[in-house]
This record gives structure tokens, C-alpha cells and sequence, in this order.
């Protein structure tokens, strides 16, 4: 049985980690408010820009821009993966690698490029041992300040594999924010961006964030060269969507986590005084006993 020392300081240790675990609930929270933000104030010009792009690729008798245009199957694949520079956020790094080692795993035996942003992700692509795999493009570091920037280096090197390198396919892994308490995992395709439907005059544009009426203007430069400026902007917006969604979610999975060890640490202190008291309570019964019994022992 522990002594009554060893409990003080087992209580010691708790106390002092659960106001750590607090006080990083409590940053957490005040960083997950400015991330939502960043995330609203982001989403009314990715949508207008997706608009943009169905209006310019979606009319009949143009010719598929080359981002839109799909690749042979069977060639080198390229994952962008995203995780969390940091730990103690629960699952939310463990997630994103269990789903990039299936990715990988799914092409084992074919050379693979990948793309790590986060510190957790890349760590595990260097810890990989035998596969073929190429990484690309690194960026860390960026958490929880990432910046429009960050998304056109990650885009300036994947954008140069893609092309230089001949890929078949670019995709993501990454968590959406839903709410504080609900993150999702995303695995969806970057590249080949889905072609949009054939319109004519008046038609509405199939798979825009809204039903928005098509028609025919005059355009200057041609539309080709619109497609050509916007189609890249509109990819790295894409990727700094992501990096927000992603930071988000990392922010409140460490309020989450954070949150429940300081209950674990406030139950287990409660616990600990509780086995403090009943073992002061048993010293002095015996104390009390010992005396009762020499007092007895002298009368007699």
C-alpha cells in the first residue's frame, strides 16, 4: 500500500497536469475561434471562383483544358496528405496516416510520389520502409497560421510533378471541419479537376456550389487564356481550403482531448483524496487504538 507521502505526490503530479491540460483547452479554443473565422471568410471567394471556372469551362464546343484532361491508368500516382505538426489531439494524426499507409498499400508494388504537410505525416513517410515512394513536396510548420502562401509552394511543387513528371493523378487526404465536436476524414481527387457539362444559352451549370444560369458572353483575353490564369488560382484556393478545414480540425480535436484529460485528471485527484483520507482515517483509529489499549493496560 502506498504510503501517505506517495499519495501527496502522486496528487501533486495530477494537479499540476490537469492545469496544463486546461490551460491548452482553453488556447485551443481561443485559436479554434480565429480558424473558423479564416474558414468563413475564405469560402465566399472559393465559390465565386468555382463559379467562375464553370462559366469558362462549361460551355459546348471548347476544348478540354489540359487540367481537366483525364491521364492513362496505371501511372505514377501522387497523394497530398495532411496532418498535425503537434500531437495530443487524439486521433486526429493517427486518421490521416492509417489512411495514407492504405493508400500506399492499395499500389504496392508501383512507385508512388506524396505530398506531406504536417510534421506527423512526414515523419511517417520517412519512417517507411519498403516501398517505392518519392516525396515531392514537404511543408510544416505552417500550423495553426497557415496562409494562402503555404498552399501556392505546395501547389508550385505538386503542379511541377504533374506535369514534368507525367502523374495520373493527383490526390487528398485531410479532415473537414463539421463542427467542434465533429471532424471528418476526406479522401477525394485533386487532378484531374471533373469536366464540367457541355451548356448552352441559359442552361444551369451542373455541380457549381449553386444553380447558376450559363450564358454566352465575350470574353478579353479569349476564354482560353481566363481558364489558363484562373485554373491554377483556383486549384491553390482549393489547397488553402483545405489547410484551413484541416487546421480547424486539428484545434478542435485538441480541445476535445484536452478537455477529457482534464475530467481524467480531476476524477483521479478526486480518487487520490479520497484514498488519502480513509488511510489518514485508518492511522489514527489504530493511533487511537494503541492508547485506548496502554490506558487499559496501566489501569489494570
Amino acid at each position: 500500500m502506498a504510503s501517505l507521502r506517495e499519495i501527496r505526490r502522486k496528487i501533486q503530479s495530477v494537479n499540476a497536469t490537469e492545469q496544463i491540460t486546461k490551460a491548452m483547452q482553453m488556447v485551443a479554443a481561443a485559436r479554434l475561434r480565429r480558424a473558423q473565422a479564416a474558414i468563413v471568410s475564405a469560402r465566399p471567394f472559393a465559390v465565386k471562383m468555382e463559379e467562375m471556372i464553370h462559366r469558362l469551362a462549361g460551355s459546348a464546343g471548347e476544348p478540354a483544358h489540359a487540367l481537366f484532361q483525364p491521364r492513362p491508368e496505371g501511372g505514377l500516382e501522387c497523394l497530398i496528405a495532411v496532418s498535425g505538426d503537434k500531437g495530443l489531439c487524439g486521433a486526429f494524426n493517427a486518421q490521416v496516416v492509417k489512411a495514407s499507409a492504405a493508400w500506399i498499400r492499395a499500389r504496392q508494388g508501383r512507385k508512388v510520389c506524396v505530398a506531406a504537410v504536417g510534421r506527423k505525416i512526414r515523419h511517417f513517410f520517412h519512417r517507411l520502409q519498403g516501398v517505392d515512394m518519392e516525396i515531392v513536396a514537404e511543408v510544416v510548420g505552417i500550423f495553426p497560421k497557415a496562409h494562402f502562401a503555404h498552399a501556392e509552394l505546395l501547389w508550385k511543387d505538386v503542379s511541377e510533378a504533374y506535369f514534368k513528371r507525367g502523374l495520373s493523378s493527383v490526390s487528398l487526404i485531410y479532415t473537414d471541419f463539421k463542427s467542434a465536436g465533429r471532424q471528418v476524414l476526406v479522401k477525394e481527387q485533386l487532378l484531374p479537376l471533373t469536366p464540367p457539362v457541355a451548356l448552352r444559352d441559359g442552361a444551369v451549370i451542373s455541380g457549381a456550389p449553386a444553380a447558376v444560369p450559363l450564358y454566352d458572353f465575350k470574353y478579353e483575353p479569349d476564354r482560353r487564356a481566363l481558364l489558363d490564369a484562373l485554373l491554377p488560382r483556383f486549384i491553390k484556393a482549393k489547397l488553402y481550403r483545405v489547410l484551413l478545414e484541416s487546421q480547424a480540425s486539428e484545434l478542435a480535436a485538441r480541445m476535445n482531448a484536452m478537455d477529457a484529460a482534464s475530467k481524467n485528471a480531476s476524477e483521479l485527484k478526486s480518487n487520490l483524496n479520497l484514498n488519502l483520507n480513509r488511510q489518514r482515517q485508518a492511522i489514527i483509529t489504530k493511533e487511537i487504538a494503541e492508547l485506548v489499549g496502554g490506558a487499559e493496560a496501566l489501569g489494570s
